[in-house]
């Protein structure tokens, strides 16, 4: 499959998107993350922190719209897919048991084997599992590779579309076509998405960052986008709300929102400093009531810079207290430790939202 051609705009640097989250040492600022952020709220662009119109890789961010056309064509009933397994296809996740268990059990529903996955191995994220791996004196399969789901549900799509099972990562062929129309019309673009390659063989989407904030808004509070569509967003924000450990790992990030409000919330991460929240309406959140799409990039992809920054944000928008629950408090002032074990620093957010 030949790479496409993607061109993204330069960054400008003479408008340079601002600090948002900093790491200290000893006292002192040693290093920033600078960013973006989108928040769509209802059907608008409530506020926009830096270049929220430049186009970025989406990467994994965008795994629940992908799984929309599978939800569209029934496939879930007709498979009898268990909310575990449909959390696992939209899923970043840390390769232990219980979601190499949910991958292989997906895969039977159709009678497809791993080594038909397109995504190549690597070792599990989780460390108890990468540890047992090597003690067993195993190598790491395609199923341990964090995207095994959402390439066993494309599979799935591509039997159902016709489409050359070799072909499934194809963005011409039929399943992908789908896919990509999903994409389109959650973000509210007109024609077919740019795409390019994502880390795991699969179309990796390039959209304006308010584009992502407002397919998530959607994907909160579909309402508008059809019966059928309806239908699919709530299942998959019912699906990670029962299983959320099996959307990334017992100590990630996005599990630790998911059970902040289970079956109304949706949290992802993408690679390279990409992250989306979609959260339902909510009448107690008084000056944003309406479901709220936020996406965030952070431009030197690192993962540490946004996570404070979507904890503070959450606060700033009424969603969370500022007494933090242990989980997500842990990830809103990071703690930096050197190898004595002593707290040497921490990473926090350092951007003003403006009044609350």
């Amino acid at each position: 499959m030949p790479a496409p051609s993607v061109v993204l705009p330069p960054l400008d640097p003479q408008r340079p998107n601002p600090v948002l989250a900093v790491a200290t040492r000893s006292g002192a600022v040693e290093s920033w993350h600078r960013g973006a952020v989108a928040v769509w709220h209802g059907d608008a662009l409530a506020f926009a922190v830096g270049d929220v119109a430049r186009p970025v890789f989406a990467r994994s961010a965008v795994k629940p719209l992908q799984a929309l056309p599978f939800l569209e064509r029934g496939l879930a009933d007709r498979l009898g897919l268990p909310p575990q397994e449909l959390a696992v296809m939209c899923a970043s996740h840390d390769g232990a048991p219980v979601h190499t268990a949910a991958v292989r059990s997906l895969l039977a529903r159709g009678g497809l084997r791993e080594d038909q996955l397109g995504c190549g191995p690597h070792a599990p994220f989780d460390h108890d599992s990468r540890l047992a791996l090597l003690r067993a004196g195993e190598q790491p399969g395609k199923v341990h590779n964090n995207c095994s789901g959402k390439h066993s549900g494309f599979l799935h799509l591509a039997a159902a579309c016709g489409d050359p099972l070799e072909r499934y990562l194809d963005p011409d062929c039929s399943s992908q076509r789908e896919v990509n129309a999903a994409v389109a019309a959650m973000a509210g673009l007109t024609g077919p998405v740019p795409t390019g390659i994502d880390g795991c063989g699969a179309p990796t989407f390039v959209l304006p960052l308010a584009a992502l904030a407002r397919s998530f808004a959607n994907l909160a509070n579909p309402a508008g986008q059809g019966a059928v569509r309806t239908a699919a967003c709530r299942r998959i924000l019912d699906a990670v709300g029962c299983a959320p450990e099996l959307l990334a790992g017992e100590k990630r990030f996005c599990t630790a929102l998911l059970r902040q409000w289970p079956g109304r919330v949706f949290a992802k991460n993408g690679a390279e400093g990409v992250y989306a929240v979609a959260l339902a309406p909510d009448p107690a959140r008084v000056r944003f009531p309406q479901a709220l799409g936020i996406a965030i990039k952070i431009d030197d992809g690192a993962e540490r810079g946004y996570q404070p920054v979507v904890v503070d944000l959450l606060q700033h928008l009424g969603a969370l207290s500022r007494e933090l629950p242990p989980a997500l408090a842990a990830f809103h002032r990071q703690t930096l430790r050197n190898t004595q074990k002593l707290v040497v620093g921490e990473v926090a957010c350092v951007h003003g939202w403006g009044p609350a």
